[in-house]
This record gives structure tokens, sequence and C-alpha cells, in this order.
């Protein structure tokens, strides 16, 4: 197996796992076997809008993902959640997305600390007694409220 069919494989898995959450029943279903596993009857009972062809399409598409497992015991189908493929979702995307997020929320705190930390207090005290009346001024009744 080469290199390349490796990488068509996972992209083919991301891509199933992206689907399957991307539907809010889907996300639902998800929730519900993140609390217990639960049979499919009892999945079908929660969502009382939906026939059961509808519920057994949307378990079809969490299993094609890997998202949900089913085990059989005699008439009973039992369906767990499988919480590695949204965790490695999460490690492979959301991780890096947030993390860069974070860092930048890091600095930006930083900056606002350092910079008051530099400003005289009796200038700050201004400032916020400025932004106050300010405040308060838009809070007066008869007087348009912006949306800023």
């Amino acid at each position: 197996m080469s290199p390349f069919s490796d990488m068509r494989n996972t992209q083919t898995q991301n891509d199933a796992i992206w689907k399957a959450l991307g539907d809010s029943t889907r996300r639902e279903i998800l929730d519900g076997l993140a609390k217990r596993p639960q049979t499919t009857g009892e999945i079908v009972a929660r969502f009382g809008g939906l026939c059961r062809t509808n519920v057994m399409k949307h378990l079809g598409v969490l299993v094609d993902a890997n998202l949900v497992i089913v085990r059989r015991e005699g008439r009973v189908r039992w369906n767990y959640l499988n919480p590695v493929p949204i965790q490695r979702v999460c490690d492979r995307w959301v991780s890096n997305h947030v993390s860069g997020m974070a860092s930048a929320m890091s600095r930006i705190k930083d900056y606002v600390e350092e910079r008051e930390a530099r400003q005289p207090k009796q200038s700050r005290m201004a400032n916020r007694k400025s932004r106050l009346k300010s405040e308060s001024e838009n809070q007066k009744p008869g007087k348009a409220r912006t949306n800023q």
C-alpha cells in the first residue's frame, strides 16, 4: 500500500466524519450515546418526529463514519459511541486552530496589561470615569442606543 492511498483513506474517513457531524439529528444521537449505550428502539423513541427508517439511515451514516459501534444481542441492536474518530478530528483540526487563537488572545491580554501597567494611575482613573460617564449617557431614557 502506498503512502498516497493511506492519505486518501484518511481523507475519506475525515470526510465521512465531517458529513456525519454536519447533521443536527446525528449530533443528537451521538449526544445520547455519549451518556450511555442505547438500543435502536430507544433511539427511535427519542425522535418521535422521525420514522424508524430515517433513524436507521442516520445510524448508518454514523456507523460508516465509525462514530457508532453496533453490537447485536439476539434481536436487540445496541449502539455505542466510538469517541476515537471525534478525538482525531479534534486533534487534527480544532486543536491547531484553537491553539493559534488562544496564543493570539494571550498576547493581546499581555499587551493590554503591560500598557495599563505603564500608564499612570491617575490617567487610568480618568479613562475609566470618562468611559463610565459615556456609558451612563447612552443608558439615559429617551436617548437612542447604538450598537457598537
